[in-house]
């Protein structure tokens, strides 16, 4: 018996009821497949984030593994229930694919079949990955800027789903830039040169964090990434909307980051005045000042075995 099926025989499910209970309810063989396949106790989450999280951290202890059906938004809720309970280094994180985007699941290979992603749980093996926490929240990818605008106008605008994200950046085609103070701690610089500290001012239109490679809908904005190391990976883009709008296509595919300013570091601090954030597609408000660090080892997650 491997680790993760023995680990699965003492399992819970947290079901978000905005994605993936719909589908459930809507889907007859999506409902046959979770009742069927899908291992362990069932908890239908409450539909606002702070209950999401409060149930996770509440059951954590019960339970050695947790996984997630929805898309990066429960994830985020999931992994911030666990950590509050304090059980990242006990508990096995699943994860099952039921949201719009699920950019988090693609970094790990999982598939967004849902029969190929509950194989996955039972045959898959546990892999270590590194996280990050921005302003207290424990997240896979983040951002400053015009990103994190984008995540506001579209839940200002309850317009959900891919096309949500067209019309919010429609909305955002006259942002102007922000004028940013930069510290970074204990990093490297884009040609691999070690620092303790740097500082520095910029006009920037975005700043992405990242420890996962993807955003939103397969969105390749952090192709330097990676969950293994213990690095944050900081990418800005000091550019116009308009020459961003131009590079989309480029940058949906993570060839134009290679031409921007890259760094990896264990902290990152941005200070300026009226910061838009957003992790795992969650806005978080404007702030003057955003703190970043790295979460080494944070938790294991269940992924497709390594050839």
């Amino acid at each position: 018996m491997t680790e993760t099926s023995d680990h699965l025989r003492n399992a819970a499910c947290i079901i978000n009821p905005g994605t993936a209970q719909k589908k459930r309810l809507r889907r007859r063989t999506l409902k046959k497949i979770l009742t069927r396949d899908l291992p362990g106790q069932k908890f239908d989450a409450l539909a606002d984030k702070e209950s999401m999280i409060s149930l996770v951290r509440k059951i954590s202890p019960a339970f050695s593994t947790i996984i997630a059906l929805g898309g990066d938004g429960t994830i985020a809720d999931v992994l911030q229930g666990i950590r509050k309970a304090g059980r990242e280094k006990e508990v096995l994180l699943g994860i099952i694919p039921l949201g719009s985007g699920n950019a988090f699941r693609k970094s790990l290979g999982i598939p967004k079949n849902l029969r190929k992603a509950v194989r996955v749980l039972h045959d898959g093996e546990p892999r270590q990955v590194s996280l990050m926490e921005i302003e207290g929240f424990v997240s896979g990818f983040s951002s400053i800027g015009a990103t994190a605008e984008a995540s506001n106008e579209k839940y200002r605008r309850r317009v959900k789903g891919f096309w949500g994200h067209a019309l919010a950046g429609l909305g955002l085609l006259s942002l102007p830039l922000w004028e940013v103070e930069v510290e970074l701690e204990d990093g490297l610089d884009d040609t691999g040169a070690h620092f303790d500290r740097k500082s520095f001012k910029i006009r920037m239109l975005d700043c992405v964090v990242a420890k996962s490679n993807y955003f939103g809908y397969s969105f390749r904005i952090a192709p330097r990434a990676s969950l293994e190391d213990e690095y944050l990976d900081v990418t800005f883009f000091e550019m116009s909307v308009w020459k961003y709008a131009l590079l989309l296509p480029l940058t949906y595919f993570g060839l134009s980051q290679r031409r921007l300013k890259n760094f990896k570091a264990k902290k990152l601090v941005l200070k300026g005045k009226d910061l838009p954030v957003q992790y795992h597609g969650e806005y978080l408000q404007k702030r003057d000042r955003v703190e970043v660090k790295v979460i080494p080892q944070a938790i294991r997650i269940i992924a497709p075995r390594r050839a």
